[in-house]
């Protein structure tokens, strides 16, 4: 089994050296260094496990490093929307949710399928207003905050609103996948839970769907695991063991990418085709408007080279996607707008094929 540290008393080193340490066999001779894979759906008896839909040591090291990060216990599941299920389904019968009106696309469609089976009221907020959202959790019994926001990159005040949220009795849950526990851990802000879509900035490389929520309340975390238990959405030992091995290396690939993106910026916000740059100044994710709306951002991803024309993000290759070309995305996002995950590339390779696709619109 890995070596455990108790993630509510913090990480004993800094977040970079967590992601390395944490979840790694016994230091004991002819140990290997990494957690192998464990490829089995059953266990002898009278253990912990007992069968493969309750426990994996492959998971349990992945579930180690997260839940040191961002200090709490951690959860893996199959997908960043398995573990969004399994948080909405904590709330009761007809309960309000408060959400951002601008969030990953996949938990605003599920929000609206439970609202329209009857199963809760959504109730959504602009983020960018804390008067706003706090005065919405009233009568809440869950708050669901995404910061920054997919696509809109908006940043919310999670101490402000977590405080206002438990005095109406609601739970908090942050989405921080665009963060990462590196620059954001919401649990030490006030949140209850965390979520993740590990397939994102944690695993890195674009080969692995996985989810993970993340709690310091053991109530909550029995609860979760019990879901995970009964209903069965459990990660892949591969791709667990493959978001762990991403772990290691998050601090220099987001700083990386970090760096890359605030170059990127300072060169978009003066490019005359570009009207409007987000960006929350901090992570990888550049959002751009375009000034003549969804055909020409449909030009700008077309005549990109090095970018990729993709959906997901968060991955060492440098990618794009108009938003708006989903019908489920909301209308208040614009037309024009992209989303760029910047990647590791040599940034001024980044800029040559960006520049040369935002000239052409001019």
């Amino acid at each position: 089994m890995a070596e455990h540290t108790d993630p509510t008393e913090g990480p004993r080193w800094s977040p970079a050296t967590t992601a390395v340490k944490a979840g790694r066999p016994p230091r004991e001779p002819d140990q290997p260094l990494n957690v192998p894979l464990t490829m089995a759906s059953t266990y002898v008896a009278t253990g912990d496990m007992e069968y493969g839909r309750y426990g994996n040591p492959t998971w349990a090291a992945f579930e180690d490093v997260l839940g040191q990060l961002e200090g709490g216990r951690c959860l893996s599941f199959a997908s960043g929307l398995a573990a969004v299920s399994t948080v909405l389904d904590l709330v009761g019968q007809g309960a309000v949710v408060v959400a951002p009106r601008h969030a990953y696309n996949g938990s605003v469609m599920q929000l609206a399928d439970l609202e329209a089976r009857g199963r809760v009221t959504a109730r959504l907020v602009d983020l960018t207003d804390t008067d706003a959202v706090v005065a919405a959790c009233d009568d809440a019994a869950l708050v669901w905050l995404e910061s920054p926001t997919n696509p809109a990159l908006e940043v919310a005040d999670i101490e402000t609103i977590a405080g206002a949220a438990h005095e109406a009795g609601a739970y908090v849950v942050v989405d921080n996948t665009f963060a990462t526990p590196l620059r954001q851990q919401p649990l030490r802000r006030g949140a209850d839970l965390v979520v993740h879509s590990a397939t994102k900035y944690l695993a890195g490389h674009s080969d692995s769907v996985l989810g993970a929520v993340v709690t310091a309340d053991d109530q909550l975390y029995d609860v979760l695991k019990g879901r995970r238990d009964l209903l069965g959405a459990i990660p892949g030992t591969l791709e667990a063991w493959l978001a762990l091995r991403g772990v290691r290396t998050l601090h220099l690939r987001l700083d990386r990418a970090e760096a890359n993106a605030r170059t990127l910026v300072g060169r978009l916000s003066e490019h005359p085709a570009v009207t409007e740059v987000r960006y929350p100044g901090f992570g990888g994710v550049v959002s751009v408007v375009v000034a003549e709306g969804a055909d020409a951002a449909d030009l700008l991803v077309r005549s990109l080279t090095l970018w990729v024309h993709a959906t997901s993000l968060g991955g060492v290759e440098s990618t794009c996607e108009r938003r708006r070309r989903w019908k489920s995305e909301p209308t208040t996002i614009p037309d024009g707008l992209v989303r760029l995950s910047v990647g590791v590339e040599d940034v001024e390779d980044l800029w040559a094929d960006l520049g040369q696709a935002l000239d052409r619109l001019t």
